[in-house]
């Protein structure tokens, strides 16, 4: 089965960081492209990054420049460092992987960023 489990959520004060941080198994990872996808308070499903399996990487216009999305295909983990971090960034994050025709998605990790 594939399972994904995200870690590394918390509070954190504007302009700090985060590194968030998935662990994926049931899938062959190497061959995966794998997302980061949040949702804030009151607002829709929304991709903050992407890295496909060459580990080519996109990211959504709001998070370029400050938040990095990487790869350890040795470990099959996948995970997001989060710098510069705003207000705006507050949200539930989730990673997610598109195996054949199903979206797999970990449990969700909050990130608030608050003084």
């Amino acid at each position: 089965d594939v399972q994904l489990q995200a870690s590394g959520g918390g509070l954190v004060q504007p302009g700090g960081s985060l590194r968030l941080s998935c662990a994926a198994s049931g899938f062959r990872f190497s061959s995966y492209a794998m997302s980061w996808l949040r949702q804030a308070p009151g607002k829709g499903l929304e991709t903050v990054a992407d890295i496909m399996n060459d580990g080519r990487t996109a990211y959504v216009d709001s998070v370029k420049g400050r938040f990095t999305i990487s790869r350890d295909n040795a470990k099959n983990t996948v995970d997001l460092q989060m710098n510069s971090l705003k207000s705006e960034d507050t949200a539930v994050y989730y990673c997610n992987v598109r195996v054949g025709w199903t979206n797999y998605w970990g449990q969700g990790t909050q990130v608030t960023v608050s003084s």
